[in-house]
C-alpha cells in the first residue's frame, strides 16, 4: 500500500479552499481511495464554505475568494 499527498480543491459560493489530502494506492480491492478521515475533512471544510464559517474551514485548509474580472 503506498501514499501520495494530493491537493483537491473544493468550490463552494465565492470561496475556493485548498485541502491536502492522501491518496491510498493498494492492489486490492478499489485502488485508489482516500481514508475515511480525509472524506470527513473534505465535508467539513465544504459545509464550512456553505455556512461562511471561514474560520473554521481554515483550519484544514488554505481558502481563497472568488473575483470575476471584469469583460
Amino acid at each position: 500500500m503506498n501514499t501520495r499527498k494530493h491537493k483537491k480543491f473544493i468550490i463552494e459560493g465565492r470561496y475556493v479552499a485548498e485541502v491536502e489530502i492522501d491518496i491510498i494506492d493498494s492492489d486490492e480491492g478499489w485502488s485508489p481511495y482516500i481514508s475515511l478521515d480525509d472524506a470527513l475533512k473534505l465535508d467539513n471544510v465544504r459545509e464550512s464554505l456553505k455556512q461562511n464559517d471561514i474560520k473554521t474551514a481554515k483550519k484544514s485548509a488554505k481558502v481563497f475568494t472568488l473575483s470575476p474580472i471584469a469583460a
